[in-house]
């Protein structure tokens, strides 16, 4: 068993023979794109990160290699020591070149990018003494020295004439080069991981798509989480008010988003990669009714959880590789409770606070019930609304023996003569306490589960008891 995710093996002929998230058929419909529109555009792919946007790409890439399709893929965040982006981009096409017609052709734009890097230099190096020197008479001696005014003003009209001139001269050649390398299809640029590097080389990155790149046969693909990126952008510019949306339309053509898995896909096939049934369906076990629907209930709750969430995929895998982790801590016989393992499980993985002030006993009964509310919000609707009631009244059980011990039912429920009568509302709806009565009731009834505590559970999470080897 594994407690970290793998990478996933991206096969040669079948790509996304290995993709658990049936992702296939948006890679059809970006490469229909791509044909509709070969001569060249910037495609933006948004979404968060730890979203599965890398995996996605590669394989997409792979897709479109056996489909003729020459393609570069650029990691810009392992590769922002370069100072200037427009010499990583350079050596990214250089392994295009090869021993034919294109070999000229690339060297023509390299000696003319080389041009335009020179006058992209100074700029840099008056940025520099923009940042670091602070005074202004010594910033002008460094960067004027011995010139006159007159003189300077030439030369800046002549750096203006000469950079024109070579982005015209770098544009051509690269679209004469790109024109050898493609057999009639465009060339398919990948960058990822841009919203992750340095903000400077990542804005750098984009003006320079824009300036230099934008040549006929490129389509660049931006792996991206726009949020970040726009954080980036507003750092590099020092303003807090800059309208990242309207500047990143500028660069970008078309935006897609991949959708979200289909319902409780990616939970099942977590389920499977840690081998949670070696645990739940142990010989054992199966002899234990109490203990039968465990498997069943640890999938219900992770698709409550997870299903339609803003919780990154790569933060659900972490998720369960804990969950997994923590369970080689329970013995064969031992009562796991999925529901609330799990949702302890999340909790503290995904708002630390929560969880200590669950373990630290500083919140109320209803308090703890407006969390999980909170928690499960989108979920709360009429076909669900009775689960998420039964899992509700697990939490406020265990929680409340946590508090009062596991015999004191007297914030929850009074025996009265004739029946039991609710003394706390259900969250999730208030107005059914029969329901969220009954839950109790079963609780009780069953044998060694309703007297556990938040305790019982929280020493497993915090693996602070020994794993079952």
């Amino acid at each position: 068993m594994s407690i970290k995710h793998k990478e996933l093996e991206i096969y040669l002929e079948d790509p996304f023979s290995n993709c658990k998230l049936n992702r296939s058929k948006y890679a059809d419909i970006l490469t229909s794109i791509i044909e509709s529109y070969p001569t060249g555009f910037v495609l933006a792919i948004n979404n968060k990160w730890g979203s599965g946007k890398t995996t996605f790409i590669r394989m997409w890439e792979r897709e479109l290699m056996n489909n003729s399709y020459r393609t570069l893929y650029f990691n810009a965040w392992e590769n922002d020591f370069e100072d200037n982006p427009l010499t990583a981009l350079m050596g990214e096409l250089k392994s295009l070149v090869g021993n034919g017609k294109a070999k000229p052709k690339f060297k023509k734009a390299l000696k003319s990018a080389a041009a335009l890097s020179k006058h992209i230099t100074p700029i840099l190096l008056q940025a520099v003494a923009d940042k670091y020197i602070s005074t202004g008479i010594l910033k002008e001696a460094i960067v004027n020295v011995s010139k006159g005014v007159s003189d300077i003003f030439e030369s800046e009209v002549n750096d203006y004439v000469g950079k024109k001139k070579s982005i015209k001269e770098f544009k051509q050649n690269l679209s004469e080069f790109i024109a050898e390398t493609n057999d009639d299809k465009p060339l398919i640029f990948f960058i990822d991981e841009l919203d992750r590097c340095r903000p400077n080389y990542a804005v750098s990155i984009l003006e320079q798509i824009k300036h230099f790149f934008s040549v006929s046969n490129i389509v660049f693909v931006l792996s991206i989480d726009k949020t970040q990126l726009g954080n980036a952008i507003r750092g590099v510019y020092g303003s807090e008010y800059i309208d990242t949306e309207e500047y990143l339309r500028r660069f970008i053509d078309i935006e897609y988003s991949i959708p979200e898995p289909e319902k409780g896909i990616y939970c099942n096939y977590l389920f499977e990669y840690f081998e949670f049934n070696k645990f739940f369906l142990q010989e054992k076990r199966k002899d234990h009714r109490e203990l039968s629907s465990d498997k069943n209930e640890f999938l219900q709750v992770s698709e409550i959880l997870f299903d339609g969430t803003t919780i990154p995929l790569r933060q659900q895998e972490k998720i369960f590789a804990h969950a997994r982790l923590a369970l080689r801590s329970f013995k064969a016989l031992e009562y796991v409770i999925p529901i609330v393992f799990l949702l302890l499980t999340y909790i503290k993985l995904t708002n630390e606070k929560l969880y200590n002030q669950i373990k630290d006993k500083s919140l109320s009964l209803s308090e703890l019930q407006e969390q999980f509310k909170g928690i499960v919000r989108k979920n709360v609707t009429g076909e669900g609304e009775r689960s998420l009631m039964w899992i509700e009244a697990q939490l406020v059980l265990y929680y409340n023996n946590y508090l009062y011990g596991s015999y004191d039912r007297s914030r929850i429920y009074k025996n009265d003569d004739i029946e039991k009568k609710l003394l706390l509302k259900s969250a999730i709806n208030p107005e059914k306490d029969n329901d969220f009565l009954e839950a109790f009731g079963r609780f009780d009834r069953i044998r060694d589960v309703g007297h556990l505590d938040m305790g019982h559970f929280m020493k497993k999470i915090d693996l602070t008891t020994n794993i079952q080897l």
